[in-house]
């Protein structure tokens, strides 16, 4: 069954869609991860072009993340004042990056940034995610070991103004959670990305942000940055396209049920090494779209009023 997407501007099976947001939201549901840094690439991979894949899967996170945040909200698992300063950088880098989004657009070089974005950040994430998830198979093999405490403090707690974030029981600087907020942003814009994966990591390791409420405070930052980003491209760029949107946000709903059944019976070491794996297979897929001939190698990029090249 073909559906016209009127933004992307061409023809695609709506089972196509469906399934794809369904093998993500599996994943999702499997890894627990937003999949956005998935579901990008392969509507790139599979024709959609860059700008309308990465403005339109801000749709599909919000929607994803939206069932989690209410879920953490209802069971109290969220620190509104850290989120609200997450929020506030976030939303100042949604800003530039839709602004560099646009300025690479107009450039022509917009599909170059996003595959080298990709390669750059999906490689050091997937490379980094296996060696760590290697290194806990072989510590699960030789034995229970007595962990190593990491102190509770770092350069991070010594800078200036500091706030009490009661939820959290922390004592810190909002500098560094604004500009975490602020990088997550720019590279939510950029990449259509939640970021997630990569906020949970360091909100635990630079912030010391309690277990307890880390992820439902990263939630909340992704549901609100990925709203204000889609609105953003909507109005901006104008390649958000509802109904690509749509189809993926029915297909990954289904899919993440299934997921996180099947992840009942992988250890937290396999699953990482498994992300890691596809991970860095996307990874490599980019690498080889920047050195292969492609099958079009003219492309409708407009230059001017009334003219294309």
């Amino acid at each position: 069954m073909q559906i016209y997407l009127p933004i992307a501007e061409l023809s695609v099976n709506l089972f196509f869609l469906v399934g794809i947001g369904g093998a993500i939201g599996f994943l999702s549901g499997l890894f627990g991860v937003g999949g956005g840094f998935l579901l990008t690439p392969l509507l790139i991979f599979s024709g959609v072009p860059a700008p309308v894949a990465v403005a339109s899967v801000t749709g599909q996170v919000v929607a994803a993340s939206t069932s989690g945040a209410l879920s953490y909200w209802r069971r109290g698992g969220i620190d509104l004042m850290l989120a609200a300063f997450l929020v506030l950088g976030g939303a100042v880098g949604s800003i530039v990056g839709v602004w560099i989004f646009s300025l690479l657009r107009s450039l022509g070089q917009l599909d170059l940034a996003i595959s080298l974005g990709y390669l750059i950040f999906l490689g050091a994430i997937g490379s980094l995610m296996l060696y760590e998830a290697i290194r806990s198979i072989i510590r699960s093999r030789r034995g229970p070991q007595r962990p190593k405490m990491p102190g509770q403090h770092t350069w991070v707690h010594g800078l200036p103004l500091r706030m009490r974030f009661k939820k959290s029981q922390l004592y810190i600087s909002v500098i560094p959670v604004i500009v975490i907020g602020f990088l997550i942003g720019i590279v939510g814009a950029l990449l259509g990305i939640g970021g997630g994966f990569i906020l949970v990591p360091a909100l635990v390791y630079l912030l010391r942000i309690p277990g307890s409420v880390v992820v439902g405070t990263s939630l909340l930052h992704v549901l609100a940055v990925m709203a204000v980003t889609c609105v953003l491209h909507a109005v901006q760029s104008q390649s958000v396209d509802i109904l690509l949107a749509f189809c993926l946000m029915v297909g990954s709903v289904a899919g993440a049920q299934f997921g996180a059944s099947a992840g009942q019976y992988l250890r937290g070491d396999q699953l990482r090494a498994l992300l890691a794996l596809i991970v860095l297979g996307v990874a490599i897929r980019f690498g080889l779209s920047l050195f292969l001939t492609p099958a079009d190698p003219f492309s409708m990029a407009a230059i001017g009023f009334g003219e294309t090249v």
